[in-house]
């Protein structure tokens, strides 16, 4: 554990890898089909366990990171707030805080616009007519918060149902709050019912959209390090070594080396175009 905590600017750099690697790490060719076209788009995952994966890592992305509580950590990154949105308990509170104070650049509305847009995407609610539990013969009208449905699918699909007590404890609340009473027992019989209607209907239906959401906010983060990114690479004279020269007030090892990795990421870019899906992905649920 060293001493003293990272200073601001080394934070932004070390949330803003994390960041890119985890949106870098969803939106990629590896889990959707060759993009024909970049307008009127309609994502295809190459198979059911892409798509498997594709909900569990954006899971972990709507997740906040892995701090113990009030024990010092070695990140030392910012808790949110008691009762805050539902997405600050995410890693968009930290790019939110970048927004509100940028050290790296300038320029935040490249980052705030689609930021703002996931983030309220995900808090509305998701209404669902009809949904049938057949494990426990329950049909009910179904309203949650997308981003609480697709943290309920992402933990299904990671974990084996005798780690998932609290994913039951938010679908009873769920059908409580939806006019219907069930007990645990029977939250736990629903867990396939559930992911089988919100993971295999839904989030498909939802995906394209997500991938867009997602890829304008790496984009974002990307046109925002432009500015230093050509202020720090330079060539060696031999024309093939290349090297970065740190801002000020970057002194930590660790935060240079994150420093250094996230130049590399704006060096490649993001791996999919700018694209925009089709409309009728855009209007239901």
């Amino acid at each position: 554990m060293r001493a003293q905590p990272f200073n601001n600017l080394e934070q932004e750099a070390i949330v803003l890898l994390a960041v890119w690697d985890m949106l870098a790490g969803m939106v990629n060719y590896g889990f959707f089909q060759k993009l024909e076209r970049s307008v009127d788009v309609t994502l295809m995952f190459s198979n059911s366990n892409d798509r498997r994966l594709f909900n569990i890592l954006l899971g972990d992305f709507l997740s906040q990171p892995n701090e113990r509580g009030g024990k010092e950590s070695f990140l030392s990154l910012k808790q949110p707030p008691n009762g805050a949105r539902a997405t600050d308990y995410t890693y968009l509170f930290y790019l939110r805080q970048i927004c509100d104070a940028p050290l790296l650049g300038k320029k935040v509305d490249c980052i705030k616009r689609p930021l703002d847009a996931l983030s309220t995407w995900l808090e509305e609610d998701c209404f669902v007519e009809d949904v049938w539990f057949g494990s426990i013969g329950v049909k009910a009208n179904i309203r949650i918060p997308r981003i609480r449905y697709i943290k309920i699918c992402g933990d299904i699909a990671k974990h084996n149902f005798s780690r998932l007590q609290s994913n039951v404890d938010k679908i009873v609340q769920t059908l409580r709050r939806c006019g219907v009473s069930i007990d645990a027992e029977a939250g736990f019989r629903a867990l396939p019912d559930f992911y089988e209607w919100f993971h295999d209907d839904i989030f498909i239906y939802h995906s394209s959209h997500i991938a867009q959401m997602l890829n304008d906010l790496l984009w974002g983060i990307h046109q925002y390090l432009q500015p230093e990114f050509h202020r720090s690479y330079e060539r060696e004279p031999d024309g093939v070594l290349y090297r970065y020269i740190y801002p000020e007030g970057c002194e930590h090892q660790f935060a240079r080396s994150m420093y250094w990795g996230l130049m590399n990421n704006i060096r490649q870019g993001p791996y999919l175009p700018l694209f925009t899906v089709s409309s009728s992905l855009k209007n239901h649920y």
